[in-house]
C-alpha cells in the first residue's frame, strides 16, 4: 500500500508517517523485530548460568569491556540499554495510540460475540501490560539489586540464584516469560505482515517461524528459574 505524497510531490516526512496507522505499524514491527533480537541474544546469555559461575561471570565482564578503548568500562551496555529503552517507548506508544484508534473507530460493540481471534491476539494487550511490569521488576531485581534479597554487584550468578530462590522471584519471572511467548508469537507474525514479508507462499514458514521462535524462547527463558527451584542450578 503507497502513501499518499505531500503537495507539490514532496515525500511524507517521518512526522507525517507517524500519524498514519501504517507509519504506526510500522514502527511497532521495527522496534519489535528490535528487540526480539535482543531477547535472543540475552536468552542465550543466560543460559550460560549451566556452566557455572565463573562462565556467566566472565561473560558479564566481557559485556562491560566491549568496545575498550574507544569506549570506556562499561559505555556499551548503556548505549545497548539506552537503545533497548528507545525501542520498548516507541513499541508501547505505538501500540498504544493504534488501541485507541481502533476503539475510536468502532465505538459501539459488535452485536455478535463469537471470538475469531487467536488466545494471542486477545491477550496482546494484557500480555504488554504484564511485559512493561516485569521491565521495570526485572531492572530493580537484576540490575540495579533493589529487590533482590541477596543482590552483589558484579556476581551475576549469585544474584541470579538469590532472586529464583524466592517463589515471587520465580513466579513473576515464569509468568512474565508465559507472556513473552504468546507476545513473540502474535507479534512476528503481524511485523511480518507491517513489512511486507508475507505471501501466499511464505505464510506458512513464517507462521512456523513465529512458533518456533515463541517456543525457542520460552523454553530457554523457562529454563534457567526452573533450574534455580529444582536445586539444578544452586
Amino acid at each position: 500500500m503507497a502513501l499518499a505524497t505531500r503537495p507539490g510531490g514532496r515525500p511524507p516526512t517521518l512526522a507525517v508517517l507517524w500519524r498514519t496507522t501504517l507509519g504506526k505499524k510500522a514502527v511497532m514491527a521495527v522496534s519489535g523485530l528490535v528487540m526480539l533480537l535482543y531477547l535472543v541474544a540475552h536468552m542465550l546469555g543466560n543460559l550460560k548460568v549451566f556452566f557455572g559461575p565463573e562462565d556467566i561471570n566472565g561473560y558479564a565482564h566481557w559485556l562491560r569491556t566491549l568496545g575498550q578503548p574507544l569506549l570506556h568500562f562499561g559505555w556499551f551496555l548503556w548505549l545497548a540499554r539506552f537503545a533497548l529503552l528507545a525501542a520498548v517507548v516507541a513499541h508501547g506508544v505505538a501500540a498504544y495510540q493504534l488501541s485507541r484508534r481502533d476503539l475510536a473507530a468502532r465505538p459501539v460493540k459488535y452485536v455478535h460475540t463469537r471470538r475469531r481471534a487467536s488466545y494471542a491476539t486477545r491477550t496482546m494487550r494484557w500480555g504488554g501490560v504484564i511485559l512493561g511490569l516485569f521491565i521495570v521488576w526485572h531492572i530493580l531485581d537484576l540490575t540495579t539489586l533493589t529487590v533482590n534479597p541477596l543482590g552483589e554487584e558484579g556476581h551475576p550468578y549469585q544474584n541470579i540464584v538469590a532472586s529464583f530462590s524466592t517463589w515471587y522471584g520465580g513466579g513473576v519471572y515464569c509468568l512474565a516469560v508465559l507472556a513473552l511467548g504468546l507476545h513473540v508469537r502474535h507479534g512476528f507474525w503481524s511485523a511480518a505482515q507491517t513489512l511486507g514479508a508475507n505471501s501466499p507462499r511464505r505464510d506458512r514458514a513464517l507462521k512456523l517461524t513465529a512458533d518456533a521462535l515463541a517456543l525457542l524462547l520460552t523454553a530457554g527463558f523457562l529454563s534457567v528459574p526452573v533450574a534455580v527451584m529444582t536445586g539444578v542450578v544452586r
